[in-house]
């Protein structure tokens, strides 16, 4: 007896914060339904937020993050623009490259394409153009996301992989060769650099083929307030450091709305 298989498609889920017509939220969880098939795999689950910040100081109010569940694997796309409409339009553009990225890659570790060709991911570093913060009064900025999770013992070319699928302009991880808490961030004449509390000769990392520069500075030992202080006065978008109470390699990053996000190793 033959049988027929069913492909269930996942439902889109969409919320939306701020000032977004209903109608443009289901044009977005549309655009999304129909990129399951540029996925190389299926596709388990799938969210939309739109959001738009109120304050008029801001060029691109709008934020459309979407993050697709292919097979177990998170890809993730997120987008800045001055209207609704224009911000669902570039997370549709965004979010096919990004799974056709994730293809890409899958089809590399599995020794399907060399990795030497230009459209690889390890050679794709072109950051994403991302909306600068809100410019909020430092005295009125706190941190209000912490998060925090057990790190990945990656190579720097799985961490480069993890960082672009998910959208991420730096990526905390720990870099299987040193065993230390690392920060993967785009910069430097090769557009990837990595940090690490104590820098070491790059014969000391796992094998890795991305073009890399190491930074020469060891991460400063800090507190979480005396991180927040060092942000705000050097003006980065975001500090790695060395976290005094933990002992850990941790992140504080600006967020859109101008206030801080906290990232740090789950012990």
């Amino acid at each position: 007896m033959r049988t027929a298989g069913i492909t269930v498609k996942p439902e889109v889920r969409v919320t939306v914060r701020g000032d977004i017509p209903p109608a443009l939220a289901d044009r977005a969880g549309k655009k999304v339904a129909r990129l399951f098939g540029a996925a190389h795999r299926p596709v388990l689950a799938a969210s939309v937020r739109l959001s738009r910040h109120g304050n008029p100081a801001m060029d691109r109010p709008v934020i459309a993050q979407a993050t697709v569940d292919v097979n177990g694997r998170p890809v993730r796309a997120q987008v800045a623009a001055p209207t609704a409409e224009e911000a669902v339009d570039l997370l549709d553009a965004k979010l096919r490259r990004q799974l056709e990225r994730c293809a890409l890659h899958w089809e590399a570790r599995r020794g399907g394409r060399p990795s030497a060709e230009p459209g690889e991911w390890r050679h794709d570093s072109a950051p994403s153009r991302h909306s600068p913060w809100y410019p909020r009064p430092e005295a009125e900025r706190e941190i209000i996301r912490h998060k925090s999770y057990s790190l990945d013992r990656s190579t720097v070319d799985e961490a480069a992989a993890e960082m672009h699928l998910l959208d991420y302009d730096f990526h905390l991880f720990t870099e299987s060769g040193t065993g230390q808490d690392s920060v993967l961030y785009h910069a430097g004449p090769t557009m990837h650099r990595l940090a690490q509390p104590t820098p070491p000769g790059p014969h000391l990392l796992a094998p890795f083929k991305l073009a890399l520069t190491i930074s020469a500075q060891p991460a400063p030992l800090l507190s979480t307030t005396e991180a927040v202080e060092r942000l705000g006065l050097l003006g980065l978008p975001f500090l790695f450091f060395l976290d005094a109470e933990r002992g850990r390699g941790s992140v504080l990053y600006h967020r859109y709305d101008g206030h801080y996000g906290l990232i740090t190793p789950a012990v």
